[in-house]
């Protein structure tokens, strides 16, 4: 299996819900189990953006995301914001890749300075102090000076910066093409396969001199 078998999946408020919700399912697809958290914030943007309520407390949530994806019993865990106990909380019980999509410029701030005043910043900073893989999907525009530091200093911690600007070259049809543009990207980086969107030069001809 190419890729981490155990994932945390994390979503927070920013606009691009989708974005989780995709990846999600990818991930499901393809036999990973997903730690999952969201932030109320990420709740009332998922309500908003998409047809999709998830329930408020954990256990629910995971029965509602399980029969969602289509999910193998035990496949998708879900936790509560001060669940300090879930193995995403500790290095010794962490998976070994985070990726928290859509990422909003609170979390970003609140990762790049170890603030860890709940699961899901807790679990980017033992992933980030782990020197596991962490990647951060922000979405924001115009991007503040702060904002580019905190991405430059998480950066330089070795977290992936992969804002939410999906590409054209592929000749998108629909907004899911667009969605899964940047979902492809985020599974390239984890090693995990995917169909939705070529590599570079896969499907380029050769022309001979």
């Amino acid at each position: 299996m190419n890729g981490p078998s155990r994932i945390t999946l994390a979503m927070t408020g920013a606009s691009g819900a989708q974005y989780g919700l995709r990846l999600l399912d990818c991930l499901i697809q393809e036999d990973r189990e997903v730690h999952f958290l969201i932030s109320k914030a990420a709740q009332l943007v998922m309500a908003t953006e998409t047809d999709v309520t998830l329930p408020a407390k954990p256990q629910a949530m995971q029965a509602f995301l399980s029969e969602y994806t289509g999910a193998a019993p035990g496949q998708i865990r879900c936790y509560g914001k001060e669940d300090w106990m879930s193995p995403v909380a500790s290095g010794s019980g962490a998976p070994a890749a985070m990726v928290v999509v859509p990422c909003s410029t609170g979390t970003l701030s609140a990762i790049a300075t170890g603030a860890c005043n709940n699961l899901i910043e807790r679990a980017a900073d033992v992933t980030l102090k782990e020197r596991r893989q962490l990647i951060l999907v922000p979405r924001e525009a115009p991007y503040s000076s702060i904002h580019l530091e905190n991405m430059l200093k998480l950066s330089n911690l070795g977290a992936v910066i992969v804002p939410a600007s999906p590409g054209f070259y592929h000749q998108p049809q629909t907004i899911d093409d667009l969605v899964d543009f940047v979902v492809a990207r985020i599974l390239n980086l984890l090693d995990i396969p995917q169909d939705m969107l070529p590599r570079w030069g896969e499907h380029h001809q050769g022309v001979d001199d």
